[in-house]
């Protein structure tokens, strides 16, 4: 979830070595975040506070780095910083495994894949333009970014009731429909898009939705309960492929 947006926005727009900047920075930056959480769920105790510090600080200096080369990135932190306050207020109040903050830890790496598309070989002039030169940031202009970040986030989003279905909420009826629900109305959008747009990439995903509705009805309803091994394993696969679709789509 981590890594998909960055790759699918970069081959979107066109590789550069920024990517791979971005791509570091957002790692650490996450894994900042992560500690933060963490610190704020334990009530601030001190002893959770060196992760904080030393994620954070390395995240910062590469950071640092990231903006000198493309300044307007930095239109993007009014979006990131909402989106992180939501989160924290979540972790703050031990609701880090709620519907809202799942869904708005997908939407913050969805976010992504529009953020790196700013930086391709089509965005970098924009990118690296003043601050204050426009309000868009960087790479929101772009409508195969967006959707590629629609699609992706189609299927990230679905993930949230998938595997709550298998782990957490495992039995619940009213969490499988929602998930069932949810991938049925995915392969909806999905069907209507290929309708308009008829072409390899948009059948394609039209397959890979239909695939994850049989999966989302199949899987949960399973005996015994799938390992928590197998589950990440078919993750896994399934974000490949759905990668593999959504580069046919756009790309």
């Amino acid at each position: 979830m981590l890594v998909v947006p960055v790759v699918v926005g970069a081959v979107v727009s066109g590789v550069t070595w920024r990517h791979g900047l971005l791509l570091g920075v957002w790692l650490l930056a996450y894994l900042a975040f992560q500690a933060c959480a963490l610190w704020l769920k334990a009530s601030r105790r001190p002893r959770w506070w060196p992760p904080v510090r030393a994620y954070g600080l390395s995240a910062l200096w590469p950071g640092l780095v990231l903006v000198a080369q493309a300044p307007a990135l930095l239109r993007w932190a009014p979006v990131f910083g909402g989106l992180l306050a939501v989160s924290l207020l979540c972790a703050h109040r031990r609701a880090d495994r709620s519907w809202l903050n799942d869904a708005v830890t997908v939407g913050a790496a969805m976010l992504m894949t529009v953020v790196a598309a700013g930086l391709g070989t089509h965005g970098t002039p924009h990118a690296r333009g003043p601050v204050l030169d426009t309000w868009v940031p960087p790479g929101a202009g772009d409508p195969a970014a967006w959707a590629a970040t629609a699609a992706l986030a189609g299927y990230f989003l679905g993930t949230v009731p998938y595997v709550k279905t298998l782990l957490r909420e495992r039995g619940d009826r009213r969490v499988l429909a929602v998930s069932i629900g949810y991938h049925a109305a995915v392969l909806v959008a999905a069907l209507v898009v290929t309708v308009a747009a008829p072409q390899a990439g948009t059948v394609a995903l039209a397959v890979v939705a239909a695939g994850l509705l049989v999966r989302a009805v199949v899987v949960p309803r399973r005996r015994p309960w799938p390992s928590a091994k197998a589950i990440g394993l078919g993750e896994v696969a399934a974000t490949v492929v759905v990668t593999a679709a959504v580069l046919l789509a756009v790309a």
